[in-house]
């Protein structure tokens, strides 16, 4: 790191403290914080769920699984969209006819307030621990960069978020979202073109002898669907139901599109930000593989290939530019979680008995977690990326269950669906045991869920319609 590349930095975590705090003051309640006064342009919400979504995990993970293998992540990708078109016409009308801040009021409204702080545990559960994984891939790629310990770049980057996120809400998140995605897809497109320049060949002849190699494969047909999780069947399958909870239970994502003005622009956004990840996974997965060429695929630290390329590759200013698109990565994540966590807090298990100034202190006091827990995280033999959403795994499954039940017109008892809930997490684990590939946990968790709680519905001795709290 040079002076230049300081001196970048420092410009951009003050230029995005210094915008929150400016649209802060238009803040006047909860609403405002929590949903940007359903103002917000389905373009910039589109690009803020892209943006969230993919976070420094794309920049950390995604080029060096090009970079070890091959591009077969891909095929998620094209699950993603097809979960995103059923997310838009299933899900989102239910939302959008309520007019909820928090999609868990839908469940309280059915089920009850109870289930209804049920589901929002589940979901403060797993961001927290998700978006812990993503704050250690910031971390690693920081320190990789700057020579900074470990716990220094989680504070710095924790701190400035919380500052602009606190500040600002929804609507400076969204926007400094739009911002960041730009940023950081810039710094793929840098990477890409220094390359070029520096090996002065056509793109074309440098990617034949990959090709030649297999390793630019985007369907892997292995026919071990049920233990390789990137074979097609399961990959693909795999990816739409992930793309189905995590853009239709998750708050996470839900909560940009509540922001819009309509359930056509929602639609918009929803649909549009699965075809911009397909596109920007295969801009960094392109990366990678240029990087592979450039260092003669010399063995490098897994999860290390993009940071080694900037480290040991790029000249002082550009160095800068893509560490400024690294931060800009975390920090969509990390800003949207607690923005999310908060709004989930304070409409769910609160029932909105909250001012400004106190959704304010608990976003802070969920920030101060997420520092926490992603210090405490270490890193393990798995691709981080594949860690991330193998995490989402294990509970997306019984909050898309719940969902559906829902839907049905059939009363079900808090016993019924606690039972369910567990049951569709508990078999997760066993999954796991077993060997079977991640991919597949949503799948078997949601069919446990509804399985169960109709099982022990039946076994009940009252059948009368639950009482609501």
């Amino acid at each position: 790191m040079q002076p230049l590349d300081y001196a970048i930095i420092i410009l951009f975590l003050a230029g995005n403290m210094m915008l929150g705090l400016w649209q802060g003051r238009s803040n006047k309640q909860t609403s405002d914080y929590f949903l940007g006064g359903h103002k917000l342009p389905w373009f910039a919400v589109m690009l803020s769920i892209v943006a969230t979504e993919t976070s420094v995990l794309t920049f950390v993970s995604v080029p060096g699984l090009a970079y070890r293998g091959d591009w077969s992540f891909l095929q998620l990708a094209f699950g993603y969209i097809v979960g995103r078109i059923l997310v838009s016409f299933i899900l989102l009308p239910t939302y959008f006819k309520h007019g909820v801040t928090s999609i868990y009021e839908v469940i309280g409204m059915r089920f009850g307030h109870g289930i209804q702080k049920t589901a929002s545990v589940i979901f403060l559960i797993t961001r927290i621990l998700g978006d812990g994984i993503r704050f250690l891939a910031t971390g690693v790629v920081v320190q990789a960069v700057t020579g900074w310990p470990l716990s220094l770049s989680v504070l710095v980057i924790g701190i400035v978020t919380l500052v602009y996120t606190i500040s600002g809400g929804l609507k400076t998140v969204v926007w400094l979202d739009s911002i960041q995605f730009g940023l950081y897809l810039g710094g793929g497109v840098i990477a890409i073109a220094f390359i070029l320049a520096r090996l002065d060949a056509p793109l074309p002849d440098l990617l034949a002898p990959l090709l030649a190699a297999g390793k630019l494969k985007i369907i892997d047909t292995d026919p071990h669907i049920f233990t390789n999780p990137l074979s097609f069947v399961s990959a693909f399958s795999g990816g739409i139901l992930l793309s189905l909870c995590s853009h239709g239970v998750d708050y996470l994502m839900v909560q940009r599109v509540l922001g819009c003005d309509g359930l056509g622009s929602a639609r918009k956004a929803m649909i549009a930000s699965g075809v911009f990840v397909l596109f920007q996974f295969a801009l960094f997965l392109l990366a990678g593989s240029l990087i592979y060429v450039f260092f003669h695929g010399a063995p490098l630290v897994k999860d290390r290939e993009f940071t080694s390329f900037i480290v040991r590759a790029l000249p002082a200013g550009l160095k800068g530019l893509l560490l400024a698109g690294i931060l800009s990565a975390a920090m969509s994540t990390l800003a949207s979680s607690i923005n999310s966590l908060a709004a989930s807090t304070v409409t769910d298990l609160i029932k909105g008995k909250a001012s400004l100034s106190t959704s304010r202190l608990i976003s802070v006091a969920w920030a101060a977690v997420l520092i926490g827990i992603a210090l405490v995280f270490n890193e393990n033999d798995k691709a981080i990326v594949m860690l991330g959403l193998e995490i989402a795994s294990f509970t997306y499954g019984g909050l898309l269950g719940l969902f559906l039940l829902s839907k049905s017109s059939r009363n079900f008892h808090s016993t019924s669906l606690i039972a369910g809930l567990l049951a569709s997490m508990a078999v997760v684990f066993l999954l796991k045991l077993l060997g079977l590939a991640w991919t597949w946990y949503i799948a078997v968790s949601v069919t446990t869920n509804i399985l169960t709680t109709a099982g022990v519905e039946a076994l009940l001795p009252d059948r009368e319609s639950f009482a609501r709290e």
